[in-house]
């Protein structure tokens, strides 16, 4: 089992997760699909969801949306989205095949274990599991890294959550998240993520469920570590988070924009050093000081006498008060540059 080299986490480089979560609606071939797309795009790893309904729901649990046709409840809808030790083994084979980190987020203890027996390089908590520290610490006991989301947490739960890892000295990502699926632009919180950098010394990122890649650039070029944003095959999918989700396209596009800002930041320009770089193409460029019309020797240039054109290889135009004023000392046809030496000196 290898695991790709660059699913770590660093600073100057946002670990950039597909989140497939339950978008395969229960299919094995569709979830295998959902890794090739995704490998095609890019990103860094892929991840889904691990349900197993008896070890983490109950048959009185509630829809969030309505929108299943064929589960009577919630907990019918767990089990069909549940795969076999085997299959999920099989999964994470195909993303490591495909230079994929194969990530899932875990929903029980008994889902921590499958996983752990499967093999993934670190876990992503999502929101509602923040305060089960019972999952928390089994999630520690791996020593593997941890990414907090905090789309349903205030501090107080988010610090405890935190302080549990750090005390193991875990390596840590927090996530601002908001739980909102699409969540508008003005609730996505931009800000918090560097609040959560340094309140808590740790890596911080987005979990986006915007379903627009914007905010995922944004936050790459805030210093984001992590990024994650849901992704379809089509708009036109079932399920309840293909509203908040990104086509593979635009998952193409986020990876290809987030390495385009890495390598920007990561590459300051100091302007004057830039300027004297490109000092050859001001001969392309700029406007040199030229006859407006045909001049004779003798005459004493006024501002009207004077043009600016192309190529700038003469007297700046910047520097025509130079010549203005000043008497010619040979003929000048139109169009011609004038020169310092073709004017006499100041008396």
């Amino acid at each position: 089992m290898s695991t790709p080299p660059d699913l770590a986490l660093r600073h100057g480089r946002a670990l950039l997760i597909a989140e497939v979560g339950l978008a395969h609606d229960g299919s094995l071939g569709l979830a295998h699909a959902f890794i090739d797309e995704v490998a095609r795009t890019g990103a860094d790893a892929v991840k889904f969801q691990t349900h197993l309904a008896a070890a983490e729901s109950t048959p009185a649990e509630p829809f969030r949306v309505a929108f299943s046709r064929q589960d009577a409840t919630r907990y019918d809808y767990w089990r069909r989205m549940e795969f076999t030790e085997a299959q999920w083994r099989g999964l994470a084979e195909h993303a490591r095949e495909r230079g994929l980190g194969f990530l899932s987020s875990p929903f029980s203890v008994e889902a921590v274990d499958l996983l752990e027996r499967v093999g993934t390089p670190m876990w992503k908590l999502p929101s509602g599991e923040i305060g089960n520290t019972p999952l928390l610490d089994r999630v520690i006991e791996t020593g593997k890294p941890v990414l907090l989301s905090s789309g349903m947490s205030d501090l107080e739960e988010l610090d405890a959550a935190v302080r549990r890892v750090q005390a193991a000295a875990r390596p840590l990502a927090v996530l601002q998240c908001t739980t909102a699926y699409p969540c508008p632009p003005e609730r996505i919180g931009l800000n918090v993520m560097g609040e959560l950098r340094t309140r808590y010394d740790a890596f911080a990122g987005l979990s986006d469920h915007s379903g627009h890649i914007y905010a995922g650039l944004a936050a790459v070029a805030l210093g984001a570590d992590v990024v994650e944003v849901h992704v379809t095959m089509s708009r036109g999918m079932f399920g309840p988070d293909v509203p908040a989700s990104v086509t593979m396209e635009e998952m193409r596009q986020l990876v290809e924009g987030t390495r385009f800002i890495e390598t920007m930041l990561a590459h300051p320009v100091e302007k004057d050093a830039e300027a004297a770089a490109t000092a050859p193409l001001r001969a392309i460029f700029t406007k040199s000081v030229v006859a407006r019309t045909a001049l004779h020797r003798g005459a004493v240039l006024a501002p009207e006498d004077l043009a600016y054109k192309k190529p700038g290889t003469g007297v700046p135009a910047g520097r025509a008060d130079a010549l203005v004023g000043r008497r010619l000392r040979r003929d000048v046809a139109a169009d011609e540059q004038i020169r310092l030496d073709d004017v006499e000196a100041d008396s």
